[in-house]
């Protein structure tokens, strides 16, 4: 099996070096093995869409070193890998989940949305689609009329996510929300077009950050209702600032421009990352380590399962080395 992971960034503005931490992990799995890196745009919420951040991306990227060997501008036998150009691909899916059972049109206006969650939490619950679409005929709501397409998630039993790093975690079927797939406007959400992707593209292994994990379950439902086998997934602690707290640009420079403004060296930059979270071994004391030293040594399951905080000072020291 060739190992293929994916960095698939959505160009809503500079990339945060927490998730570029994350990249580093998954570059140095693919290089390691002999695998593919595939960068891929996620670009369908269109509100948020800045247009020059994919150069930014790249760019940042390339500074880093982080190179790919398949994306949208050299191609690939997966493309086309940018989500607004493969919006064929996700209404195809949505309507074969309606014509499976596992999904539903629903027509409920935003004020009734509204009205419900206000109502759950007064009740102090949590908010959720009340499944009044639900248990429609398949005919009862046109598709030339506006609506949005949910997943039928199950009432009963459970769902479990295999995680390559937490072993197996379970979930309550009655605590998932029956989330929508495919909003009005014909856009898929991140959930269908994501799962459609990267099973189209091979992937075989999710590195990701672990405020992911209650929504993996969402994600391996679809998997099944599709009839296809998840990837392996590995959800990898967050990156904190010094006092604790999400690192954020109250502690300083969050994104690559930032630090190549400051005058941070690219290798010092990648053997500061690759190391924030991972170490190569128990009572191993080397800290600067060549590309190629971190490329022989780098193991998944050393990856520790504590928040890794983010060290200026260090980065300074090693930037100075």
């Amino acid at each position: 099996m060739t190992i293929r992971v994916r960095f698939a960034p959505s160009p809503t503005g500079q990339p945060h070096i927490g998730n570029i931490r994350t990249v580093v992990f998954n570059w140095l799995f693919a290089r390691q093995h002999h695998g593919k890196f595939i960068l891929r745009i996620e670009d369908t919420d269109r509100s948020r869409y800045a247009p020059n951040a994919v150069k930014v991306i790249k760019d940042s990227l390339r500074w880093l070193g982080l190179d790919w060997d398949e994306g949208p501008d050299i191609g690939g036998p997966y493309g086309p890998y940018v989500q607004s150009q493969r919006l064929e691909f996700y209404r195809e899916k949505a309507e074969e989940l309606i014509e499976k059972g596992w999904a539903y049109r629903c027509n409920c206006t935003p004020e009734r949305l509204e009205r419900i969650r206000k109502e759950q939490r007064a009740r102090v619950e949590t908010p959720m689609y009340d499944g009044h679409c639900r248990e429609l005929p398949p005919d009862a709501i046109s598709p030339d009329e506006p609506h949005v397409i949910r997943l039928k998630v199950p009432r009963e039993g459970t769902t479990t996510v295999h995680d390559l790093l937490r072993g197996d975690i379970t979930f309550e079927n009655r605590l998932i929300d029956d989330q929508i797939l495919l909003k009005s406007d014909g856009f898929p959400t991140y959930h269908l077009a994501v799962v459609v992707d990267d099973h189209l593209m091979n992937i075989t292994h999710i590195m990701r950050g672990d405020d992911w994990i209650s929504s993996t379950p969402k994600r391996v439902l679809l998997y099944q209702a599709l009839g296809w086998e998840p990837p392996v997934y590995a959800h990898v602690p967050l990156v904190l600032g010094p006092d604790g707290k999400k690192l954020s640009k109250r502690h300083g420079a969050v994104s690559i421009a930032d630090f190549r403004k400051q005058g941070y060296l690219p290798d010092a930059l990648f053997n500061f990352l690759a190391l924030l979270g991972w170490s190569p071994g128990e009572g191993e004391e080397q800290e600067i380590f060549s590309r190629e030293e971190l490329l022989e040594l780098f193991d998944i399951q050393h990856i520790n399962l504590a928040s890794a905080v983010f060290s200026y000072d260090k980065l300074d020291w090693m930037n100075g080395v």
